[in-house]
């Protein structure tokens, strides 16, 4: 294919989902929810979406209403349709500590009006949303359904999960009844999915879905055969399912399946993987849009867990046009960082102010310790707070201090998160500690490819080279025991 067709192609492609997102974006205009606040002091709301993301994002909010009182929130277009949720710092009284509660909804080509009462803001005698309210309403009375409907499959599957005798009549009987009303379960789904088509909501109503199981054989068996079924009602060609919050809990449990098999981080690392490219090529064969979501989704879990070879399980998927994923270039980022940083490559030298009249050079450092660990964190990242305090712990012993220095390079970039570094320092004495201002985007961070943290690699302080690059302390500790 030479540069034009290639040229043609990308853009019929943008034209394509320009189209697509329109088809939703029609009935999606900006609305705004009205809330009437009663039943306490006051509070403060926030208004997050929950869509798209895998973390629910702060789009608007009131600094403060009181009861009694009504206030509107226009809910920009870019958000819509989607799920979001309302979150209530109340006081109960004047003199009360602020109290959170939140209240889950959907919202798409209809203005809301909801009355509230935070205390009770899920419960239907004290909250609700105006008469012939649409999403909602339907999302409330399909639960109510679908629990009734699932209770007795329930009931089945955990029979055929504990029963010990699986030779015998009543436990064949068993699997005959539970494929019978896992049958007649998901035809009900199909048909309140077809009835409430024109509600956004009905987009998470698949999520529902019962796959095939396999009873005769053991968990293993049963665990592959619930993977090899996983996507069975799943139509990867609706772009609205990147704009529900149940993908993600959904693809999580996927996921989790996998790593039932995974009994060791060497397993994982190799399954993981696996997970990555079956959903991909799955959703490849669907709308663009949710294609890109799940290459976004895997570069993340791969990212967040260290697992270079599903990492390295993404190069294919850059350089296919219908691939709408918008971490193309962390992808390439992490892919040359992975060819580029090896063990007994020497690291880059860094170059960073310590205070107002020093300048912090790795090169320039010298420690009679074997060892120099690298840590790339975040006073922000709960996380990386959790593997500094574990490792500072660790490290404060005589004869690991005498063998490793720790330097300490913080990616905080905002003033609060900068604060949060300065406050956690006391806690980490006896570290090297620096500061990256640019955060992810600073000339370290991109020596280094970091596009996460933590991150740890594991230098000979004599040479600068690699030796390491562990995501765990028990990798660390390997080297001193």
């Amino acid at each position: 294919m030479n540069a034009f067709d290639n040229n043609f192609k990308i853009i019929l492609l943008i034209a394509i989902f320009l189209c697509t997102v329109s088809d939703y974006q029609t009935y999606a205009q900006t609305r705004d929810i009205t809330i009437h606040f009663r039943g306490v002091y006051d509070s403060k709301i926030t208004l997050m979406s929950l869509s798209v993301s895998r973390t629910s994002k702060t789009i608007a909010g009131v600094p403060q209403i009181r009861n009694g009182q009504t206030t509107k929130i226009t809910v920009s277009k870019d958000y819509l349709p989607g799920e979001f949720v309302l979150r209530f710092d109340y006081r109960e009284k004047e003199s009360s500590t602020p109290y959170p509660s939140e209240k889950y909804f959907f919202m798409s080509n209809q203005d809301l009006e909801l009355w509230v009462s935070p205390m009770y803001c899920n419960n239907s005698d004290s909250t609700g949303f105006q008469k012939g309210e649409r999403e909602n309403a339907a999302f409330v009375e399909f639960s109510k359904e679908n629990i009734k409907k699932k209770e007795k499959l329930g009931v089945l599957q955990n029979f055929l999960m504990n029963y010990d005798d699986t030779e015998s009549k009543l436990y064949k009987e068993g699997i005959k009844e539970y494929e019978a009303r896992r049958m007649a379960y998901n035809e009900w789904l199909a048909k309140r999915e077809k009835q409430d088509d024109s509600l956004f909501v009905s987009n998470v109503y698949c999520f529902q879905y019962v796959p095939e199981i396999a009873w005769e054989g053991n968990e293993t068996n049963r665990l592959n055969n619930m993977i090899a079924h996983y996507f069975d009602g799943m139509d990867f060609n609706d772009p609205l399912l990147i704009k529900t919050s149940s993908l993600n809990k959904w693809m999580d449990s996927y996921v989790n399946l996998y790593g039932q098999l995974a009994t060791t981080v060497a397993l994982r690392d190799s399954l993981f993987p696996l997970a990555g490219k079956t959903a991909i090529e799955k959703a490849r064969q669907g709308d663009p849009l949710v294609y890109g979501w799940m290459v976004d989704y895997f570069y993340k879990g791969f990212e967040s867990n260290g697992i270079d070879e599903g990492m390295k399980a993404l190069e294919p998927y850059l350089n296919d046009p219908n691939c709408l994923t918008s971490k193309r270039k962390e992808i390439s980022r992490r892919l040359k960082g992975i060819e580029t940083l090896v063990p007994g490559s020497k690291a880059p030298d860094i170059s960073l102010k310590e205070n107002e009249k020093a300048v912090f050079e790795l090169y320039a450092f010298n420690t009679p310790c074997k060892y120099i660990l690298l840590l790339f964190w975040s006073a922000s990242c709960s996380h990386c707070v959790e593997l500094a305090d574990k490792l500072h712990q660790w490290q404060q012993q005589q004869d690991i201090r005498q063998k490793m220095e720790i330097i300490a390079v913080s990616l905080d970039e905002t003033e609060a998160e900068a604060k949060l570094w300065e406050q956690k320092l006391p806690a980490l004495s006896g570290w090297k500690h620096l500061r990256a201002a640019e955060g992810i985007n600073s000339k370290v961070a991109n020596d280094y490819f970091v596009l996460a943290t933590p991150i740890m690699l594991l230098l000979d302080s004599a040479s600068y080279e690699i030796i390491s690059l562990p995501t765990t302390l028990n990798e660390i500790f390997s080297y001193f025991y």
